[in-house]
């Protein structure tokens, strides 16, 4: 993989990162309740759970591609159909990103966070279908599987950790933001037609 394919994986990821899902508002709450330090430890934990489920998801994909370029149009079709009806959905979905002002609760909960975290990336269907539609056009067919799904999962997972790390430190700005249907508004249509951007990209995505 050459350093390039690297780079533009990690910028058309950024959508499907930073979307609405269990993730985001996971990251969200903890911010709101727990503070700074809580939610960079337990994204830490969610991050490293996307990356697992990354190498297992994409080590399938990249057996499917070796087996059919059919089966890699067929994902990348659904993949990107996916990306844009959630797109849509976010557009249109009055309550995306309206966060109540939640005051901060007490002692923190460390291992039912850690439990939720690792929960949430390993059975988080909004990373699968992402991972199963990101993955495909940027692996070589031609050239082995295995390290290219564990760069590829490991950054997305990384990318996903530094997220939570970005609401964490906007956690008060967040519950100002986020408390005004008009901005949280705007932020679901920003975010909408980021998705239907990504998903309309990688349907004209090539196989390498």
């Amino acid at each position: 993989m050459s350093f390039e394919t690297w780079l533009l994986f990690l910028a058309v990821s950024v959508a499907p990162v930073i979307s609405p899902g269990p993730g985001v508002l996971f990251a969200i709450t903890n911010a709101l309740r727990y503070g700074v330090k809580v939610t960079i430890l337990i994204g830490l934990i969610n991050g490293a759970g996307i990356a697992a489920l990354g190498i297992f998801v994409g080590l399938g994909l990249g057996a499917v591609m070796k087996a059919s370029a059919l089966a890699f149009l067929i994902l990348k079709v659904v993949g990107a159909t996916y990306l844009i009806w959630l797109g849509v959905k976010i557009w249109r979905d009055r309550s995306a990103f309206l966060i109540e002002a939640n005051s901060r609760s007490g002692p923190v909960p460390w291992s039912k966070l850690s439990a939720q975290a690792v929960a949430i990336s390993l059975t988080n269907p909004k990373a699968m279908v992402a991972i199963a539609a990101l993955f495909p056009p940027f692996l070589n067919a031609n050239a082995p599987a295995m390290s290219q799904v564990v760069i590829l999962a490991l950054s997305y997972g990384a990318l996903c950790a530094l997220n939570h790390a970005v609401i964490a430190v906007s956690g008060n700005w967040l519950r100002r933001f986020l408390s005004t249907p008009k901005r949280a508004q705007q932020v679901r249509r920003v975010t909408g037609g980021a998705f239907v951007g990504f998903g309309s990209l990688l349907a004209l995505s090539s196989k390498q």
